[in-house]
């Protein structure tokens, strides 16, 4: 029997997938984890066009958006435009805390 390892990439086909692949990772894992799926979203459009669209070299991009990478704020906000995706942010629950 042959086996390959899992990549997620393969599978990410449409814009309601990286949505739900996002929003899961966001949900049940960590900061590093959503920077990774970043890089897996973009892996599945193509580094080199992701490079091309926003200006970062493709070396770069997948260094930072790998495991340990620790990419800009303003790299995420590129790439995720990149992929035809951006931030939204929404109310949390309420955790006692208010703003006066």
């Amino acid at each position: 029997m042959k086996t390959s390892v899992f990549d997620a990439a393969n599978y990410i086909e449409t814009p309601e997938d990286v949505v739900a692949y996002l929003n899961v990772v966001l949900e049940e894992s960590g900061p590093a984890a959503l920077i990774e799926a970043i890089g897996t979203v973009a892996r599945s459009k193509g580094m080199t066009k992701i490079s091309e669209r926003t200006g970062l070299k493709r070396e770069g991009l997948y260094r930072s958006l790998s495991e340990g990478g620790n990419p800009s704020f303003v790299t995420v906000c590129k790439v995720l435009e990149a992929c035809g995706m951006r931030l939204e942010i929404a109310q949390a629950e309420d955790k006692g805390l208010t703003i006066a």
